[in-house]
């Protein structure tokens, strides 16, 4: 039975699972501790003239996808529902929640065409038709494509259709660190939107949770998480650009462009695609978007802001953050920095919220959502 409330939903505290760069068990590392999920916004620490605020709660919010009609999809992992969210008196703050379905299995991506909701699932893509125009009583869902591993570590996929009209849906790795016989691990691959012909985009990416286009060159940029258990400081996570289908970006024999594999160095990193931009270490790389709309400077165009999880197996933290990478003339990183902060306590290594996805809105500003305090925040300037 699928469930509809209206308003924002109560949370107290609640039993999490926390994650890095990735778990070194089948998926990520479980902590039983109980945590205070309450909202701390006036922790957070924005650039002069940047304001956040309380969007909408949403119990263990992860992916998002904004149809053109104005509907916000949420995917989760944690749980086993989708959601749509709805401003319907136009304040900018979400006062209507749907459970779109129930029941899945950790249905983190979303993706939305032609009047349809896309989910991803860990093994199979399903499609909602005309979902608008029912999310009071949404329509069984067909199967796209099924034919996916059903490997839960890495397992989650984030979903979004390229500027080719194709679907893009990552296979992480089934581990940490290996070599899979099967090339379909490890990749980005894509389909038609019917769920035919599937092909491998790109190899070498040990666990993608988030990808963009560049608006006017097509590129496609990804996250990557790094490989654990090679110190605090080793490897960094990464920004990759892909330009064409066949790249390789290293893994398992090559991290961050420059850090052989301990256990997989039968091949040199200089046969691979270095990282667009090196991340921190550990900072669990998520949601990446180029900034749109007009209401953020314009100093921020052409700058990508990732969501930054953060770190579960580095003896102090990092990560819990937006950071940004912009982007000059001549298509070359700026340099990596923060945006947004404050989501964890550095000095008590507490976190109260995790960001995962980052998405513009039509009037220019940007949500982010959040799987540890149940939350999507919205960031404006007021400058």
């Amino acid at each position: 039975m699928r469930m509809i409330w209206m308003g924002a939903a109560l949370f107290g505290s609640l039993a999490i699972m926390s994650a890095g760069c990735g778990p070194a068990q089948g998926m990520e590392s479980e902590d039983t501790a109980e945590i205070d999920a309450k909202i701390r916004l006036e922790n957070i620490t924005l650039p002069e003239g940047f304001k956040i605020s309380l969007y909408a709660e949403v119990p263990n919010a992860r992916s998002m996808v904004l149809s053109p009609g104005g509907t916000l999809f949420v995917g989760n992992r944690g749980k086993d529902k989708v959601y749509a969210i709805l401003d319907t008196d136009g304040d900018m703050v979400a006062d209507k929640t749907y459970v779109i379905d129930e029941g899945l299995n950790m249905p983190n991506g979303v993706a939305f065409r032609n009047g349809s909701l896309y989910v991803a699932e860990v093994n199979q893509v399903l499609r909602y038709d005309n979902i608008e125009a029912n999310l009071d009583n949404p329509p069984e869902p067909k199967t796209v494509i099924s034919t996916y591993p059903s490997d839960r570590h890495h397992g989650w996929k984030y979903i979004a259709f390229g500027p080719d009209g194709k679907l893009y849906v990552p296979v992480g790795a089934p581990c940490n660190i290996c070599e899979s016989e099967d090339e379909i691990y490890a990749s980005i691959t894509r389909v038609n939107p019917d769920g035919s012909g599937r092909e491998v985009y790109v190899s070498g990416v040990r666990n993608t949770v988030g990808f963009t286009w560049h608006p006017e060159t097509g590129d496609m940029f990804f996250t990557d998480n790094g490989r654990d258990w090679m110190g605090d400081n080793s490897p960094p996570c990464e920004l990759n650009k892909a330009t064409r289908k066949g790249q390789h970006f290293g893994y398992p024999y090559c991290h961050a462009g420059e850090y052989t594999d301990p256990e997989y160095n039968s091949r040199a990193c200089s046969e691979f695609v270095r990282p667009f931009q090196k991340l921190g270490p550990h900072v669990a790389p998520l949601g990446v978007k180029f900034k749109s709309g007009n209401m953020f400077p314009a100093k921020y165009n052409n700058v990508m802001f990732i969501a930054e999880h953060g770190s579960w197996n580095r003896s102090r933290k990092i990560g819990y953050r937006i950071s940004m990478v912009g982007m000059d003339a001549n298509g070359r990183s700026t340099g990596y920095e923060t945006f947004a902060d404050g989501w964890l306590n550095k000095n008590s290594q507490n976190a109260w919220g995790r960001p995962v996805d980052v998405l513009f809105m039509p009037d220019g500003s940007m949500l982010i959502s959040d799987d540890q305090a149940n939350a999507i925040y919205r960031i404006t300037y007021e400058g």
